[in-house]
């Protein structure tokens, strides 16, 4: 039997690692086929420019705890942006130029955080909090289920 030496298998490990690492561009794609699975809005015109927005970091953290980014029209250009928490999806409007922007900004605050509260949180267009903001209620597509995973 032969011996390996500790400089071959360390240089084995690490040629391995990239086939059980996703790339950036898997990420992404990732993140949008997740969005057309469960978003009515789904679009990849509308989609994808923001979900490419995101750092990787923070939507690997959204695809591990089975956070969904939506767009949705139906929100208002005063208020563009909105999480809701029971079901962990971030959705913005995407025909309003500073919702996408609102977005990116507030999941890459809550990923880093790691804490998405229960509650819906609504932001206008320059990112402030809006507090009892009525936005519409969020569906998913018929028969897509959000797995969201609370910690």
């Amino acid at each position: 039997m032969q011996r390996i030496s500790t400089a071959a298998l360390l240089v084995l490990s690490v040629a391995a690692m990239p086939a059980f690492a996703q790339s950036d561009r898997e990420v992404v794609e990732d993140m949008v086929t997740r969005s057309a699975n469960v978003c009515p809005g789904h679009s990849a015109d509308r989609t994808t420019p923001t979900v490419k927005s995101v750092p990787v970091g923070a939507l690997r953290v959204m695809l591990e705890r089975g956070l969904v980014m939506c767009p949705d029209r139906r929100l208002d250009a005063d208020a563009p942006a909105a999480f809701y928490g029971r079901v962990g999806v971030f959705t913005w409007n995407p025909e309003v130029k500073e919702g996408s922007a609102v977005i990116v900004k507030q999941i890459d605050a809550m990923t880093r955080k790691d804490d998405y509260p229960q509650d819906t949180l609504v932001w206008d267009a320059k990112g402030n909090a809006l507090k009892q903001r009525t936005v519409p209620a969020f569906e998913a597509k018929p028969g897509a289920a959000v797995l969201y995973h609370v910690r």
